[in-house]
């Protein structure tokens, strides 16, 4: 009897299986942009169908992105994410401006936008600009101390926070769907006006689809840890795909309650568009409770960036590129921690969200394509490998041309965030530059 229990006594689950890798790629999506884009997407588009087919568009981009990342994870199962990729597929230098791209953009400009949201929607409590910036502080500060020290706790408690954020998110669709769904939502009476008053823009929609692709960005969230995964070439790339199809559910859910449930006039260009869209709906209490359910959602954001960024600059410590100290050490990598914390902090007190947002949609476009892009050439190197890439070549293709081809279409809009973008590649091969310079003397 004793015996027979030996091998189930010894077996412990993972803090890393199928369930937390998915849970980093909800937790990652699902943040500020989703709570934030809508507003400013139905002022510049408008019209809430158009607003839609926006958010339906970007989460199929998002799956072939999934898919595309999934089969990178495939071939080199191992932590660093963009860094790691374009390092060993295209070159090293590549791959450092990955990395710093990581640093400013995919993730500390990412933590500084969805701690501000956070203090956006604490709005009733934070009584002037300051006040806001210091709930942020706030927010970035917990989230450190959280994934700074032990991986199975910080895990352990971002697992029950996704659930939590999924649960409430699903709550809150329900009850606007009991209590206005159909034809009682003022939006959707609207949109046969809507669309005959405001013209179409191409521009406009691809601008749209850049902030909406920022929502998406943390499609590939789960290869940031892919080193410390057990048989990562399979649970990777499947935690990826459930990730991101169950993102995009929820997006489509959520901005159906945004654009339809309340009138045009109440959330066209409103930062706090869910909290605008809670008050059309259930007055100020349900806009109460909603601004608590966003904060447990953007927590968990900064959260999941906290624990799997920091594995990135780890990972380039290791191979010489950056200070030794910010190795993984023990379970953590903290002084990647801290440091990013810290950085992100310097932007929550210097920064606004529509700016951070067009220039993070530009910069992470930019860089994910070049990642993807790496498949076409290993696959040239390799010919053999094609057929253990599910997907291959339509889920890359899609990904690298839809995204390139809206990134140019929005910088007409916006060029100086196109500009800001182009810059920090520029500034990354510079300090690649800097580096190997250094490294050689």
């Amino acid at each position: 009897m004793e015996a027979g229990r030996r091998p189930a006594a010894r077996r412990q689950t993972h803090p890393l299986g199928l369930w937390t890798l998915s849970a980093l790629v909800v937790a990652n999506m699902i943040g500020a942009g989703v709570f934030t884009t809508s507003g400013f997407a139905l002022g510049d588009l408008g019209s809430p169908l158009r607003v839609l087919a926006a958010w339906f568009i970007g989460g199929l981009l998002a799956l072939c992105g999934a898919l595309s990342y999934g089969m990178l994870a495939r071939l080199v199962p191992a932590s660093g994410g963009e860094y790691l990729y374009l390092s060993r597929n295209l070159h090293p230098g590549a791959g450092f401006i990955a990395g710093w791209v990581s640093l400013l953009a995919g993730f500390v400009g990412a933590i500084a936008y969805a701690a501000i949201t956070f203090s956006v929607y604490a709005a009733p409590v934070a009584s002037d600009s300051y006040a806001s910036q210091w709930i942020a502080t706030s927010v970035i500060v917990a989230a450190a101390m959280l994934h700074a020290f032990r991986l199975r706790e910080g895990a352990s408690v971002q697992n029950l926070a996704v659930a939590l954020k999924l649960i409430l998110i699903g709550a809150f669709c329900a009850y606007a769907v009991g209590t206005g769904g159909g034809g009682g939502w003022p939006g959707l009476r609207e949109i046969g006006e809507r669309n005959d008053l405001v013209p179409a823009s191409i521009g406009a929609f691809a601008l749209t689809l850049m902030w909406i692709s920022f929502s998406y960005s943390g499609f590939n969230a789960a290869v940031y840890v892919a080193g410390e995964v057990p048989v990562a070439k399979k649970l990777v790339p499947r935690g990826l795909l459930l990730g991101t199809f169950a993102t995009m559910l929820v997006y489509l859910a959520l901005n159906a309650v945004f654009v339809l449930a309340a009138p045009y006039e109440a959330i066209a260009f409103q930062e706090d568009v869910a909290a605008a869209a809670a008050g059309v709906i259930g007055g100020d209490r349900l806009a109460v409770v909603v601004r608590v359910v966003i904060a447990v959602a953007l927590f968990t954001s900064v959260s999941a960036m906290t624990m799997v960024g920091p594995r990135v600059y780890a990972r380039m410590a290791e191979d010489g590129l950056l200070p030794r100290a910010l190795r993984l050490r023990g379970e953590t990598p903290m002084v990647s921690v801290l440091m990013q914390s810290a950085l992100a902090i310097i932007v929550v007190w210097i920064a606004g969200l529509r700016e951070l947002l067009s220039y993070l949609g530009f910069t992470l476009a930019l860089c994910t394509a070049a990642t993807v892009g790496t498949l076409f050439v290993v696959a040239r190197r390799q010919p053999g490998i094609v057929g253990r890439l599910p997907g291959y070549p339509w889920a890359p293709v899609a990904y690298v041309s839809f995204t390139l081809l809206f990134a140019a279409l929005a910088a007409t809009q916006s060029p100086w965030e196109m500009v800001a973008a182009v810059a920090t590649l520029v500034s990354g091969l510079l300090l690649y530059a800097v580096a190997r310079r250094s490294s050689t003397t």
